[in-house]
C-alpha cells in the first residue's frame, strides 16, 4: 500500500484528510504530526493541481473533496462577501502557483509533543 493508515478506519481516515486538506487550504500553515503532515501533502498537491486547471470539471472534482467552510469574510461598500474554501481555492491560491510545476507545500520539523513524544511540524504553502 502507497499510504499510511494513522491508526484509522477507512471512512475515518478519509475524514481527518478532507478536514486537514481544508485548514491548510484556509490558513495556508498548520501545526500537526509528521505523518499526517506527509499525506495532507499528496492531498492538497491534487487540489492546488486541480485549481490550476480551472475548469467546471476541475472545480467539481476539487468540491467533492474540500469542505465547505467559510475561509475569509470581507466587507466592501455596503456588501458582504464570503469566500469559502473552495473559492479560495480556485481565486487565490491557484493563480499564486501558476508557473510552478508541483511542490506547492513546505515541510518544517518542530519539537516533539509534549505527552507522547510524536513528532510535530508545520506544513504550509510555499
Amino acid at each position: 500500500m502507497s499510504y499510511r493508515k494513522l491508526g484509522r478506519t477507512s471512512s475515518q481516515r478519509k475524514a481527518m484528510l478532507r478536514d486537514l486538506t481544508t485548514d491548510l487550504i484556509i490558513n495556508e500553515r498548520i501545526i500537526t504530526t509528521e505523518a499526517r503532515a506527509k499525506e495532507i501533502r499528496k492531498t492538497t498537491e491534487k487540489m492546488i493541481t486541480l485549481g490550476k486547471r480551472g475548469d467546471l470539471h476541475a472545480r467539481r472534482q476539487a468540491a467533492a473533496f474540500v469542505r465547505n467552510e467559510v475561509a475569509d469574510i470581507r466587507e466592501e461598500d455596503d456588501a458582504v462577501i464570503v469566500q469559502s474554501a473552495l473559492q479560495k481555492l480556485f481565486s487565490d491560491i491557484a493563480p499564486r502557483y501558476a508557473e510552478r510545476n508541483g511542490g506547492y507545500t513546505r515541510i518544517l520539523k518542530t519539537a516533539p509533543r509534549r505527552g507522547d513524544g510524536a513528532l510535530m511540524v508545520i506544513i504550509e504553502l510555499v
